[in-house]
């Protein structure tokens, strides 16, 4: 091995340690947890899909799989309610190693899709999918009788689930996008992407408001979401919708929006100052 690959390879490792701790951080951040599994992180599956973007598929996959062990070993007592070798080897597999290990899959579009935002974003939807279908398989197999009917337990597995991996999912895309926006993840260091029209002023606030209105995004996912789950079974409820906070919503929304239009016309006003 080479002196100039031996600090690359150091380099990566250390990248790559440092996004599962951050994953695991932000996956005990829990939006909403849901009462027989599964809940919404604050994005927590993003810093796996940046090291899959940056460092391709393979080594995605390996990082992705670590933090499937590190939630594992987080997450043990699940394992105490199901028996038999073959359960308990279903549910590491599937609920934790394959789970989080999909997450790599989400770099596949780097190289097809030149916006960087939009590769993430896809990238994202991706992963979300491929989790989704882990947790299904496991749902409908191993937890068929106990916390899900045996009756139907596909189509609960499938319903179940969906409940909190589709705003899992969706806060994913819309973190991955803003990011994906601000950061360049191509190069070997990490540097704010750069605009010929934009400068740095300028690009400063565009940040800020994207921050606003992702969070705002989020905000809004959650707020709806949550109220679509029953709070006994999980069982998705179209008719809980009517205990959305639309005034929360509409209020965060709005001011979002609206410091957001502020700071870009103040930027506009500024920089036509002076240029004159």
């Amino acid at each position: 091995m080479s002196s100039n690959t031996k600090p690359r390879l150091a380099v990566r490792l250390t990248e790559s340690a440092v996004m599962i701790a951050l994953a695991t951080i932000l996956s005990l951040f829990k939006l909403v947890d849901l009462p027989y599994g599964g809940s919404i992180t604050l994005a927590s599956m993003l810093p796996v899909l940046l090291i899959a973007y940056r460092y391709g598929t393979a080594w995605g996959l390996l990082t992705g799989f670590v933090h499937g062990v590190v939630q594992f070993v987080l997450g043990t007592n699940v394992l105490s309610y199901v028996t038999g070798a073959m359960s308990v080897a279903a549910v590491i597999v599937f609920d934790f190693f394959l789970a989080f290990a999909v997450i790599g899959f989400g770099g596949l579009f780097k190289k097809c899709i030149r916006q960087q935002n939009l590769a993430l974003c896809t990238g994202a939807v991706l992963a979300g999918l491929l989790r989704y279908i882990c947790h299904v398989i496991s749902g409908c197999t191993v937890w068929a009788g106990l916390s899900i009917p045996t009756a139907g337990a596909l189509a609960y597995s499938l319903v179940y689930n969906a409940t909190y991996m589709i705003p899992e999912t969706l806060v994913l895309a819309l973190a991955a996008y803003y990011i994906g926006s601000a950061v360049d993840f191509s190069s070997s260091r990490l540097t704010t992407l750069k605009k010929e029209d934009t400068a740095a002023r300028g690009r400063g606030v565009h940040l800020i408001s994207g921050a606003l209105l992702c969070c705002a995004g989020i905000f809004d996912i959650v707020s709806i979401f949550k109220t679509l789950q029953n709070a006994e079974t999980g069982e998705f409820d179209i008719t809980g919708i009517v205990n959305t906070n639309w005034i929360a919503i509409i209020a965060v929304t709005a001011a979002a929006v609206l410091i957001s239009i502020v700071l870009i016309l103040i930027r506009r006003t500024t920089g036509r100052k002076v240029q004159n």
